[in-house]
Order: C-alpha cells, then sequence, then structure tokens
C-alpha cells in the first residue's frame, strides 16, 4: 500500500448560519486518504460539503469531530500550522484574491519570502515556477492584465514555488472561461505527473473528474461513491439522483443500454465511444 498524503479520519465539521440556530453538518463522518503522487478529484455539487473537506486538508479548518493527518502531521495541533501550510498548498476559486503584487515575478516570490527563503533561492524558484506553468515569458507583466487562465496559472506557480508536496485546488476553473479552464487542467495534470506532487482537485465539472486516478463523490456532508473515474460514472442513475451529470458519451452509452443496445457502459470519451460502436452487431 502506497504511503498517505493525507488521511481523513471520521471527519465532522458543524456550524451555525445564524446565532441561537441549531449546528448544521456541513461534513459528517467522511473517512478517506489521499496517496503521495496521486491525482484525486472530489465532486459534488455547491453544498455537498467538497470545498468544506478541502480547507481541512491545509488546517484553514479544523474538524468538529474525527482526525485529518496531513503527512503524518494532525491538523488539530497548532504546532503542526506551518509544517502543514508548507506541505499543502491551496489554490482557490478566483485568482483576483489570491495575487497580491502589480509584478507577476514578485508575486510569486511572495509565498517563499514569507517562509524565509535565501533571496537566491527565491530567484531560482520563481523562474523554475513560471516555467512549469508556461508562464516565464510574462514574468514582468502586470497580473491583472492577463487573462483568467493566465491569473490562475500564476496563482498556482505562486504555490509551486513553496515546494508543496501537495496542492488542493477548490473549485480552480469555475470562474473561467473554456480555453482558460482546458489550460489550467494540463497545467495542473502535467504538475501530478511530471513533477509527482500530490494533486486533490474540488470540482463540479464531469470532464476534469474524468481525468483524475480516483473520484469522491459528496452529497449531503457524505461520501456516496468512491473509485475509478469509469466505475464511479458507470453509475448513472446514482449520479442523476443526487443532481450531478456524467460525461456525455457516458450518459449516452448508458440510454443505449436501456433502449436494449448491448453496450458498454464504462465509456469515458468518444474514441472508446466509436469503437464500442464498431464492436456492435
Amino acid at each position: 500500500m502506497k504511503e498517505a498524503m493525507i488521511k481523513c479520519d471520521n471527519v465532522s465539521f458543524k456550524y451555525r448560519v445564524n446565532e441561537g440556530e441549531e449546528e448544521r453538518y456541513a461534513v459528517n463522518g467522511v473517512s478517506f486518504q489521499v496517496e503521495k503522487g496521486e491525482f484525486l478529484v472530489v465532486l459534488g455539487h455547491n453544498g455537498s460539503g467538497k470545498s468544506t473537506i478541502a480547507k481541512h486538508m491545509n488546517a484553514l479548518l479544523l474538524p468538529t469531530d474525527g482526525t485529518v493527518i496531513v503527512d503524518k502531521l494532525d491538523t488539530s495541533d497548532p504546532n503542526n500550522l506551518w509544517d502543514i501550510r508548507a506541505k499543502a498548498g491551496m489554490v482557490f476559486q478566483n485568482p483576483d484574491n489570491q495575487l497580491v503584487a502589480t509584478i507577476v515575478e514578485e508575486d510569486v516570490a511572495f509565498g517563499p519570502e514569507n517562509l524565509g527563503v535565501p533571496p537566491e533561492e527565491i530567484r531560482k524558484r520563481v523562474d523554475e515556477s513560471l516555467k512549469k506553468v508556461g508562464m516565464y515569458e510574462y514574468k514582468r507583466h502586470a497580473p491583472h492584465l492577463l487573462s483568467g487562465g493566465q491569473k490562475q496559472r500564476i496563482a498556482i506557480a505562486g504555490i509551486l514555488a513553496m515546494k508543496p508536496e501537495c496542492i488542493i485546488f477548490d473549485e480552480p476553473t469555475a470562474m473561467l472561461d473554456p480555453s482558460g479552464r482546458k489550460e489550467v487542467l494540463n497545467n495542473i495534470k502535467e504538475i501530478n505527473k511530471k513533477y509527482g506532487i500530490t494533486i486533490v482537485l474540488i470540482t463540479h465539472y464531469m470532464d476534469e473528474a474524468a481525468q483524475a486516478d480516483r473520484v469522491i463523490v459528496m452529497d449531503n456532508g457524505k461520501i456516496i461513491l468512491e473509485g475509478k473515474p469509469r466505475d464511479v460514472f458507470s453509475n448513472v442513475r446514482k449520479m442523476k439522483e443526487i443532481g450531478l451529470d456524467v460525461p456525455q458519451v457516458t450518459e449516452l452509452c448508458y440510454e443505449l443500454k436501456n433502449s436494449g443496445i448491448d453496450i458498454d457502459t464504462n465509456i469515458l470519451n468518444v474514441d472508446e465511444m466509436v469503437n464500442a460502436i464498431c464492436q456492435l452487431r
């Protein structure tokens, strides 16, 4: 069994909307682990608890019950906080909220400067990080003049410059257009495959989830499905019951199967769909 980067054990988180009201569960008894080097997607509609569990993974939130361990460090121990944040970086939905400087390279340098990294090492890290996200030629640009996808890649570079072992992405493409979404997702996949950084991607986009090593589906604060993308998405009825779609080709195969056509429903892309249709007798 591979070593765990993040381990959530029976995690619950309660909150109050208004003073005097009864507490509600945002996350309720969730257990799973993220292996080192894995690309995990946590999928769910708004209010499912997926972003709440994400914020537990680098101690932005602490569980009401249960434990969260990040690379053997318990998030509930305040002495572990800075070590956890150094190991597990976080990229949020709106890149404008993460950009702090007026020049791209200064923005990327902000994180390592706060970690006390020596200046010559910061210079090296900034250049390396910008190259990893394909934004090196923009290092002297003003971030506010960049596109949404480019801004998000700068935000990712800022996290990479801190040399984390894991990056948690909380719906990083939600505010981007289709081309911006595609470039950021390609970047995320490359960071995982080429550099071995553990990725946790929180999303409600099926096409993003289909590219993960493993998918966890949440609803009402609980995990309801877990497994490889093609196994999870073949549960078309269950996914629709909780208000989530599946990839279009998967749904098409599901409908064909229901119409009496003997076709595989574990299909995620157009090429697989074409092959399955060609094999029909």
